[in-house]
């Protein structure tokens, strides 16, 4: 399986949280880009979101929309810029990046977020073949710490940046996480990075 992370907004941009709007021209030219690179597959998934349904058609992608693979629930931190919060709520941020279980803004926390990224992979685990799922970043994170048993702390030291793609591989029994290798890539079994 490979998770493909969704473009980016204008708001994100601007280092806030995001609302569901449109992607914003970069993105869209790197997908188009990216789509040329996608090896072929045998089922596709996609968070709700526009931003990662258009991600997934620039990518020349059919994709079943799966609500599990959606992007966290920031409540009311929707839309607004990391400043604000802090000014509107000192100390939330620090809150956020420290407790999983943590709920911003009245929203999901992301001990919810990685039960359901779990339950996903669960479900996933013997489908067999090559599935694409495009999904946002906490999702992303939240599979590797799933797939490596590390604790949810560690989120927000993984980056993942927007278009990148993250690799599992499951025998059926449980998952492995795989770099792509240049060789692999040159065969066209793996994606590119």
């Amino acid at each position: 399986m490979t998770l493909v992370c969704s473009g980016i907004t204008h708001q994100m941009r601007s280092a806030g949280f995001p609302l569901d709007e449109p992607l914003e021209r970069r993105s869209i030219e790197l997908a188009l880009a990216l789509g040329q690179h996608l090896s072929k597959t045998d089922r596709v998934f996609v968070a709700p979101s526009l931003r990662a349904r258009e991600t997934a058609q620039l990518l020349g992608l059919r994709a079943t929309v799966i609500d599990s693979l959606r992007d966290q629930n920031y409540g009311f931190w929707e839309g607004k810029t990391l400043e604000k919060i802090e000014a509107e709520q000192p100390g939330a941020l620090a809150a956020f990046r420290t407790d999983p279980a943590y709920v911003p803004g009245g929203g999901e926390s992301l001990t919810q977020v990685a039960s359901r990224t779990t339950g996903f992979l669960d479900a996933m685990r013997s489908a067999g073949g090559h599935l694409i799922a495009v999904t946002h970043p906490v999702v992303v994170r939240t599979a590797m710490i799933h797939i490596l048993a590390a604790p949810l702390t560690s989120c927000w030291q993984i980056d993942v940046p927007p278009l990148s793609m993250t690799s599992f591989y499951s025998d059926g029994t449980r998952w492995t996480l795989r770099a792509c290798g240049a060789q692999r890539r040159a065969a066209g079994k793996d994606p590119p990075d």
